[in-house]
């Protein structure tokens, strides 16, 4: 899996475009890196830059940002309405793929030496890569004072930044360099005053007020504005775990205290990209709110966008503010073919694909047929009393299709990474014991892929059967070969298992209860098949 991480630097300037893009462009220009998002904001006079390469990749585009950010930016001219220390304000790192925090941790560390030696500027870094103790972890504790505090704080024992000078760099500041997770800047737009705005963000982030007047919403940051390009106030949030606090609950405290001041809100809007699970979040809450049924990823992302008003300022283009939907797509060679690709490739004479990826196709076929007679049936007059049943079974047929899609290719992977590791050299006591632990950890996963397939498959056999008692009658044959396929999927996924178990050791403790659970799961299946078969024949011949 290829190494991706985020990088997200805040430089203090929005207005001059062409400060802006000399930014983009030595991050654009950076080898290994891709530019996902430039949002400039004049009323702030900040740019945040969002792009995602390798480790060592992000660095280096980090890197290009900043020089040419030292000839261009002078912090002694700078006016904004977002707090700021320096010039490359914050540059946190995010890991989003296949890195583990501490390899961003390795990212910070590594931008901040470079950035301090090459350009002679204090560093401080923050979040998990803090090092200095808890008064200075978080950016708001280190951008205390801002820019303007600087030479001063800087003559503090407690406060020598962990790289770089002591000295006060007029035209620099200082930058913070760090790791999080995601963020969400999240701005509420408020048809009211800026102190207006201010008072509902006191009232709702995690510091409150202060003097043990604590807000209500935990990992959320605030304060309020005034946008002057769209003459309305805004509370400004950064949600520092959009799992703590989602963007829906954010929005509706907001909403709440507004209303209490009897000021209106507009809309809201996202600064950068945000992760797709925040949206889908949302959805789901306005979904259960509304009664609304809504199964594919797209329309729940209109939804959420809809509903919070992510469009109110500027259009709010999922593919292009969506973090899933930039990142460069992971190798998926089979689910990527025509159908008459796949079905040549499996007919081709090579071992892969085989008989663990048609079964995941099966297993996806089935649940998609399942889906498709519900649909029949959902939303029809005739079937009005029938609407309940189906908006409770369908989004988890539906859910199984999707999610036994991306098994094709994983039995596939599972497979071929075998092969890779029985091929490794074996010449020495070393490189017999690497190849070994190859070998034992490809062999799992050549076990436990089928095993998850298997699984995933016999979960829907419950929806199946209540579907199967009420559906049009007309999708009776689709009903019968959706089942069929799904037994079959669980029976090829249980071959899969039970033939790879045979190269575990006898001695291997788990070889006895995996084929104990591939047993059950397809005595599982030839179960439910008969019931649901039963089931739909009894129907054929009574209608």
């Amino acid at each position: 899996m290829q190494k991706i991480v985020e990088c997200v630097p805040n430089f203090s300037e929005g207005r001059d475009k062409k400060i802006i893009d000399a930014i983009a462009e030595a991050i654009r220009s950076t080898q290994g890196v891709t530019l996902l998002d430039v949002d400039p904001g004049p009323s702030t006079n900040r740019t945040v830059y969002t792009f995602v390469g390798d480790p060592d990749a992000v660095i280096e585009g980090a890197l290009n940002a900043a020089r040419v950010a030292y000839k261009l930016i002078d912090m002694a001219k700078h006016t904004g309405e977002h707090p700021r220390l320096g010039a490359m304000d914050v540059c946190p790192f995010v890991p989003v793929r296949g890195v583990e925090p501490e390899e961003c941790v390795f990212c910070a560390t590594r931008l901040a030496e470079k950035l301090s030696s090459e350009l002679q500027v204090p560093v401080f870094l923050y979040g998990t890569a803090a090092r200095q103790g808890k008064h200075r972890v978080t950016v708001p504790q280190i951008r205390g004072g801002e820019y303007e505090g600087l030479q001063e704080k800087l003559l503090q024992d407690e406060w020598k930044p962990d790289y770089g000078p002591k000295s006060f760099v007029s035209n620099w500041g200082a930058s913070m360099v760090g790791v999080r997770p995601f963020l969400l800047a999240y701005n509420i737009n408020i048809l009211g005053t800026k102190e207006q705005a201010h008072r509902i963000a006191l009232n709702i982030r995690e510091q409150g007020r202060g003097s043990g007047q604590v807000g209500r919403l935990k990992a959320v940051q605030g304060m309020g504005w005034w946008l002057e390009e769209a003459n309305l106030a805004q509370v400004s949030l950064n949600i520092t775990n959009h799992k703590v606090t989602p963007l829906h609950v954010a929005f509706n405290e907001v909403v709440k205290d507004a209303g209490e001041l009897q000021v209106g809100v507009a809309g809201s809007e996202l600064v950068g990209l945000v992760p797709l699970e925040a949206l889908l979040e949302a959805a789901k809450f306005f979904m259960e709110k509304e009664g609304l049924m809504i199964l594919e990823e797209d329309q729940k992302v209109r939804l959420a966008i809809s509903r919070l008003g992510l469009s109110s300022i500027n259009p709010f283009d999922p593919k292009e503010r969506v973090i899933e939907y930039r990142l460069p797509a992971q190798a998926a060679p089979l689910t990527t073919l025509s159908l008459r690709g796949f079905v040549e490739a499996v007919a081709a004479r090579t071992p892969a694909p085989g008989g663990g990826s048609v079964a995941a196709l099966l297993g996806s076929l089935g649940c998609g047929l399942v889906t498709m007679c519900g649909l029949m049936t959902y939303g029809k007059k005739q079937w009005d009393h029938l609407d309940q049943t189906m908006r409770t079974h369908l989004p988890i047929t539906h859910l199984s299709m999707k999610n036994l899609i991306p098994m094709i290719d994983s039995d596939s992977d599972a497979f071929n990474q075998y092969m890779t590791a029985s091929k490794m050299p074996k010449c020495t006591a070393e490189e017999v014991a690497a190849r070994e632990r190859a070998l034992s950890a490809a062999l799992d996963r050549a076990i436990q892929v089928p095993l998850q397939v298997a699984t995933l498959a016999n979960e829907t056999w419950p929806v199946l059967t209540e579907i199967a008692k009420v559906c049009n009658i007309q999708t009776a044959s689709d009903m019968q070969v959706g089942a069929r396929c799904l037994e079959a999927c669980v029976a090829g996924a249980w071959s899969n298992v039970i033939v790879n178990l045979a190269s575990l050791p006898t001695t291997n403790p788990r070889k006895s209860s995996l084929k104990t659970q591939a047993s059950e799961e397809m005595k599982k299946a030839s179960f439910h098949l008969g019931q649901v078969l039963a089931i739909i024949q009894e129907r054929m011949e009574s209608s």
